[in-house]
């Protein structure tokens, strides 16, 4: 009876202080040629409030436009996107006072990076113009080993504006299951999907199976509902969304939906994709002359029904992020130097302006911890 009685009270304390955390590192991966960034920045974000105060920048990274935080919270690894001299950074991660401890650098093997995603063996990266993704294990001090594998995709595709004269390895992201591999080659217009072993070595991934996705839309990036049931996918070129269901490494497309108004008749960019933790809600983001981000809610089947879209209050979207809390959608803007943070009504999904900004150069990519 005793015993019982501990277990309660440890489980309402533990309870308590998850529920009392307001505060949380943010981290902004950013363009620094040309442009006013100095590097990567570490904020202090309020979820209650909204506030935010530096804490740190690692400064002298060229262009780290993405990140990805290690399971442990020990380390950060980020691409360095600078055309055929493209690398990826591994650094040291202290999460109380935000600083990144540079550890090495090791070539990309392909130009322009643009995806990483990390777990506790391997790194993996996506090379936009190299066509290519490439994975590197993890050493015991965080740091990189070279390259153990390298995958080139070698197709095209029939986009009338020119950027799918080769491949374009857009996204590398694990499945929940996390025993494969998504890899989105947007000048392809295909999903690949690998077996994952993180044991591999050469043989880290190997091919499953690829799906052809509707030719000239360009697949960039792709999200999971909680528990994996669903995904969904943002095609660049005409920022329509294909809903998937999901189960063992196998897709089933279930709806195709556009993100913009009939009457558009501007410039399309798609960029961003994201499910709400409580899997109610998806978001995406448009570019171009858009500047848009659109809302859904996600029925039982997995379907989308469309509920908004609104102004992102800014020039150049990339990735956005949820706080930890659900109570804020932050998006970064490339060509305005800001992110901008919505209010998030968790009840409706519906999103409005905070009036809070943060001020950074050329922000790309924004990682809670």
């Amino acid at each position: 009876m005793k015993t019982n009685i501990v277990i309660a009270l440890m489980s309402l304390i533990s309870t308590t202080a998850f529920a009392q955390k307001t505060n949380y590192n943010l981290l902004i991966g950013t363009y620094t040629a040309p442009g006013k960034s100095e590097g990567i920045y570490t904020y202090n974000f309020n979820s209650e409030t909204a506030e935010i105060n530096l804490k740190s920048i690692a400064k002298g990274v060229a262009n780290p436009s993405y990140l990805a935080i290690a399971p442990d919270q020990k380390f950060v690894y980020a691409v360095n996107e600078t055309g055929n001299t493209s690398t990826v950074s591994a650094f040291k991660y202290d999460a109380k006072t935000g600083v990144l401890t540079f550890l090495n650098k090791v070539d990309s093997h392909g130009a322009e990076p643009c995806y990483i995603t990390v777990d506790e063996k391997n790194v993996m990266v996506a090379n936009y113009s190299g066509g290519s993704l490439a994975v590197f294990s993890r050493q015991a001090d965080g740091s990189l080993t070279e390259a153990t594998q390298v995958i080139r995709h070698t197709g095209k595709s029939i986009d009338p504006k020119g950027r799918q004269e080769s491949a374009h390895v857009h996204m590398v992201k694990f499945t929940p299951d996390h025993k494969y591999l998504i890899v989105n080659d947007l000048g392809e217009d295909q999903i690949y999907i690998y077996n994952y072993n993180p044991a591999g070595k050469d043989n880290t991934l190997t091919h499953k199976s690829v799906i052809k996705t509707n030719a000239g839309t360009g697949p960039r990036h792709i999200t999971f509902s909680p528990g994996g049931k669903f995904a969904y996918l943002a095609h660049e070129f005409n920022g329509s969304i294909t809903a998937f269901s999901y189960s063992n490494g196998n897709l089933t497309k279930i709806q195709e939906i556009g993100t913009t108004p009939k009457d558009f008749n501007g410039k399309i960019d798609g960029a961003d994709i994201h499910v709400s933790a409580d899997g109610k809600f998806l978001y995406q983001t448009n570019r171009g002359d858009a500047n848009s981000i659109s809302v859904f809610s996600i029925q039982p089947t997995g379907k989308l029904n469309f509920i908004e879209t609104v102004s992102t209050l800014g020039k150049g979207p990339r990735n956005f992020t949820i706080d930890p809390s659900g109570k804020h959608l932050l998006i970064a803007h490339q060509y305005t130097n800001e992110v901008v943070i919505f209010n998030r009504n968790k009840i409706t999904g519906k999103l409005t302006d905070s009036g809070k900004r943060i001020e950074v150069g050329a922000p790309v990519c924004l990682v809670f911890n």
